[in-house]
């Protein structure tokens, strides 16, 4: 299905004034035909009127109002006649339909109809009221669906909990309200698959031997560090996959990524355990690094002379110092060496 363009000019105003100057000219027929048929006994002129009176609101279901990135898709007895895009006030066929088969679908998106319900007493009675939805139009308006969050396996069968907002509009309004039964339902669903196709790929965190771009070679790829890489191929994949429903994906990103609560309080144990290893580590670098500049010193300026044994009490002593957790508790010894 190919989308076609209405060029009908946006005649609605005209039409507007010579429907209701017909009505008129219809009312008045009726009464000067009611005196007139009880003076010559001659109803045409008001059986006439009378019929157009009945008949003259029938174009005036024709007048279509288009706001600016506003679409209307009009069909007439089954066959698509064409798409109103351009702003302006119209009259088409009135026997057109309008189709808009997602304009009741409310998804976690802008743009969709939010009810709201209102308590009334006790009986709770609810209201619900309509905060603006845009009826059988179709918004050309860039738009953004969140999903909300999933909990999907990475790569190393760790489940994780992950959420994107995808911004995207309509391109093709006929691919959009023909080639799919509901294209705000089907942008859904290939967004959830796209987000699990990709996710799956990557790891949370950097692991070892993992490849995530399928070449072959281990990388560092992750969730958590390569969100623009990921993120770029999330909107790729859902590209691809609504095509077909004439929609365009703008950009997609991440809004939520954690570990899932069954294991997240395991995985923060892991990381601290990690930082504190990395942290040890580079103080007993620094502390190995001081012992022997202090040791290269003491030799150089021939300050003391230690004999091996002495160099590894020293060193020991240098170490426990340095490396320990509480501040160390001197003890001087005021007798000899020896």
């Amino acid at each position: 299905m190919t989308e076609k363009i209405l060029t009908t000019k946006s005649n609605g105003m005209a039409v507007l004034l010579v429907n209701l100057l017909v009505l008129l000219a219809a009312v008045a027929g009726i009464i000067f035909g009611a005196f007139q048929w009880d003076e010559t006994d001659n109803p045409v002129l008001f059986i006439i009127s009378l019929v157009v009176l009945c008949v003259g609101w029938i174009p005036l279901l024709g007048l279509k109002v288009i706001r600016p990135q506003e679409a209307l898709v009009l069909t007439l007895f089954g066959n698509y006649e064409g798409t109103l895009r351009d702003t302006g006030f119209y009259w088409v066929n009135p026997f057109c339909t309008a189709i808009n088969p997602a304009a009741d679908t409310t998804l976690g998106q802008s743009s969709d109809v939010k009810k709201h319900g209102i308590k009334v007493g006790e009986d709770s009675v609810n209201l619900n009221l309509d905060t603006g939805g845009m009826g059988k139009k179709l918004s050309l308006k860039v738009m953004t669906l969140s999903n909300g969050r999933q909990k999907i396996n990475d790569c190393l069968g760790n489940p994780v909990e992950i959420g994107i907002a995808v911004t995207w509009r309509i391109v093709d309004t006929a691919r959009a309200v023909f080639n799919v039964d509901n294209y705000k339902e089907y942008l859904s669903l290939q967004c959830d698959s796209a987000l699990r196709n990709v996710v799956r790929i990557y790891p949370y965190d950097v692991a070892p031997n993992v490849d995530t771009t399928g070449d072959g070679v281990a990388d560092d790829g992750s969730l958590r560090g390569s969100s623009e890489v990921v993120a770029g191929r999330i909107r790729d994949e859902i590209q691809q996959r609504v095509e077909e429903a004439g929609l365009e994906i703008i950009e997609a990103r991440i809004t939520y990524l954690a570990y899932a609560p069954e294991i997240a309080a395991v995985m923060l144990q892991r990381q601290q355990a990690s930082a504190v290893i990395d942290a040890r580590k580079m103080i007993v670098e620094g502390a190995v690094g001081m012992v022997e500049m202090a040791l290269e010193r003491l030799s150089e300026n021939h300050t003391v002379e230690l004999d091996e044994e002495r160099k590894a009490a020293m060193v020991s002593n240098l170490l426990v110092v340095l490396c320990g957790n509480r501040d160390a508790q001197p003890i001087v010894n005021s007798g000899s060496l020896y």
